[in-house]
Formats: structure tokens, sequence, C-alpha cells
């Protein structure tokens, strides 16, 4: 496995794990890397914090400051940024810079979500190529001087008749972008159906001089090595795939690195790294709101492993660490990890009509900074 390098970063994996809304968190990217040190003893590349708006950041809104947390041991920093407005854009990046909140500033222009695209952002705003391009620029003027790259996330494009990742991944590297990634589908795909690696390879064609990385499909340890070696990609962002399985980084440094991959985990091993995670979340928000949140990651967790319906009830509605140690110690621990735990998880959706502001594809030569698609909190 080679390293990946971007910018003034040098990589020790080219694994990253994607950024995802209310997943990614300190929790998530502690407990992935601790998996990862302690079953394939190396580190991932960038383990990516959840998005956040620039908007948000520059005014400081509560949520979003909590949301930029750090582990204490965690290196580099991967902070993600959803904007929609240059200026916006370089007053959040020259804050990160001069308050020293991040080592890495990736830009999200690949959410699919409809309120996010229907006011121009995320996946709709690289059609509009000038203002996609003073965007990014934005971004790199912040951060000139500086050890800080600041990287592109993006899709094929719009739709199957509005594709923007070939002139996307061109601007962005005539900006000053470090690296690109793709993710192998178009918004209006959203999450359903098959990833087209194909576009990934023909985006590395394009853009020769920065890295290009893939992102889409990789469920297991053996999809990642196929991306790489079937479009010349120079590394691979992980999402879905990781979600009730945050072990998965360790399996896919073995893959690349040509080790034998780890065993999975049996339910008892699971059940100690739910723990783990409960109280991870706990430390960062509160016992009551981190119980909350673990219940997704639970339903995640265990998938294809055998539970009773009254357990799998009250895991789903659990309120306490104690009560959570209390369930996990009714499971078996000998149950090996089950065959139909692999494969495609997380939300899939179905295509559609993306939704996009009156007059979006009129003119890509646009610079008018869209209304209102930034005034949000949570990143979308």
């Amino acid at each position: 496995m080679s390293p990946l390098r971007i910018g003034p970063l040098e990589l020790g994996s080219p694994v990253v794990l994607a950024p995802m809304a209310g997943i990614t968190n300190v929790a998530f990217r502690t407990l992935c890397r601790e998996l990862e040190l302690e079953r394939a003893g190396s580190t991932s590349g960038l383990y990516v914090c959840e998005m956040v708006t620039a908007r948000a950041l520059v005014e400081r809104h509560p949520v979003t400051m909590h949301m930029t947390t750090f582990g204490p041991t965690e290196t580099p920093r991967s902070l993600q940024l959803y904007t929609v407005d240059p200026e916006i854009t370089y007053a959040a990046a020259k804050m990160i810079v001069d308050e020293n909140m991040a080592d890495h500033i990736d830009m999200n222009f690949g959410c699919p979500v409809p309120k996010v695209t229907r006011k121009g952002g995320g996946s709709a705003l690289p059609y509009k190529r000038r203002l996609f391009g003073q965007i990014v620029a934005a971004a790199v003027k912040a951060t000139e001087g500086t050890d800080i790259p600041v990287t592109v996330k993006m899709r094929i494009g719009i739709d199957a008749k509005h594709h923007t990742h070939l002139d996307a991944g061109r601007i962005a590297a005539a900006e000053g972008a470090a690296a690109v990634a793709l993710h192998g589908r178009t918004a209006s795909q959203r999450y359903s159906g098959t990833a087209d690696w194909s576009e990934i390879a023909r985006l590395k064609e394009h853009v020769t001089d920065i890295p290009v990385l893939g992102n889409g499909d990789i469920f297991a340890a053996e999809d990642a090595a196929k991306m790489m070696a079937e479009t010349g990609c120079d590394g691979v962002v992980v999402g879905r795939g990781c979600l009730g399985r945050p072990w998965l980084f360790a399996e896919l440094s073995a893959a690349l690195n040509d080790k034998q991959i780890p065993t999975p985990p049996t339910l008892g091993e699971v059940a100690a790294i739910m723990l783990r995670h409960g109280r991870l979340l706990a430390d960062h928000h509160g016992e009551d709101r981190g119980m909350r949140e673990m219940r997704k990651h639970i339903a995640w967790y265990m998938r294809g492993f055998p539970a009773g319906s009254e357990l799998r009830n009250g895991m789903a509605r659990v309120s306490s660490l104690a009560e959570l140690e209390g369930f996990l110690g009714q499971l078996d621990p000998t149950v090996p990890f089950p065959k139909d735990a692999e494969g495609p998880r997380g939300r899939q959706g179905s295509p559609g009509t993306v939704a996009l502001p009156d007059g979006w594809l009129d003119d890509p030569e646009d610079t008018l900074v869209p209304e209102g698609a930034d005034i949000m909190h949570s990143g979308g």
C-alpha cells in the first residue's frame, strides 16, 4: 500500500473516512482509529469530521462549534465545510487557520439531499462552474502560507444529462485544491443502484496533477483494492460501509497491505465495541443525548445477529449506559459474525428528479450566490 500525499500531508494510508452528518463525530472517529490500531497496527489516512456549515461556523453557532471537536491525540484533524458563498468560505477557512481548528479542509459539493439541492447547494453547485471555482479559490487563498490543504468531494453531476465532475475536477485543481474525491453516483441517484466506478477512472485520466480519490460501494476490504485497481484512483473514501462496522478500516488496511484480513468480531466482541461507542458518545454529548444517538448505531451493529424481539426493542429505546450494558450482557458472546451482516448497508433511497432552484440550469457561468442555501446548522 502506497502512502497518500495530499498537499503537505503525508498519509500512511490511502483510506479516508467519509464525513457523514450525525455519524462521524469525535466518538465514532476515535472508535474507528482505536480498532484499526488494535486489529491492524495502523491508522488510516484521514478520519473526517461530520460536515459543518461555513456560515454557522463563522457565526459560532454552539451546535456547530461542538461538532468541530477533535480528540486530544487525533491527527491529522480533518474538517469538512458545506458552503455556497466565496466570502463566507474565505471567512470560515481563515477562522480555521487563525484558531488552529484543523489540519485539513474538505469541501462538500456532493450532498444530494433535496433540502440542500433545492437551494443550489451540495451536488447542485458544481453546475455553476465559475461560482464553484470562486468558492474553491477562496478557501485556498485563506490557507495560503500554511500546511492546511483544501480538498473537494463531489458527485458525477446532477443527473445523467448534467455531468459536472470532469469540469469540476479540472477547475478545483486549477484553483489550488490538493485533491478531489468523486462519489460514483449522480445526485438524482442519491444512494440507489450501483456506483459507476468508470467515471472515477475518467476523472483520474482527466485530472493528472493532484490525487483523485474514489467513493461509492466500498462495503468490504476487497472492494477498496478492486476500486483502486479498476480506476487507477489514488485512494478510497469509505462512508456507509462502516456503519455498524467501525473495524472495517482495520480490514481495509490489511487488504491494501496484502496482509491477512482480521477475522470479523464475534457477537461478544461486537458488544464490547458497542459499549465503548456508547461511552464515547456519552463523553461527547452527555449520557442522555449520547444514548439517543447510540440507538441508530445499535441497529447497524446488530444486523444479522440473533436477538429476540424483546431485547431488540429494549436496545432501540436505550436511555442510559447502565441499561446499554445490561442489554449487551444478554447477548451470546460466542456467536460468530453472520454472513447476513455483509454487503450494502445504510440509506439506499430511490432515484428521482433533483430539486433545484428555478432557472438553475439556464446559465452555468452565473456567479450569483444561491439565496438561503447556507442557512442551516446541521450540515444537511
